[in-house]
């Protein structure tokens, strides 16, 4: 029972571990977009 509730610990552990990566990873995608510079128009 003890390593079942421990292998859930890790298991979620790892799922919020992997959302934030995902939002870290959104973030700067936003921020990269909104700092690239303007090509000019032709």
């Amino acid at each position: 029972m003890k390593k079942l509730l421990l292998v859930a610990l890790v298991a979620l552990g790892g799922f919020f571990v992997y959302r934030q990566v995902q939002a870290d990873r959104a973030e700067q995608d936003l921020w990269t977009e909104a700092t690239d510079p303007v090509p000019a128009s032709r």
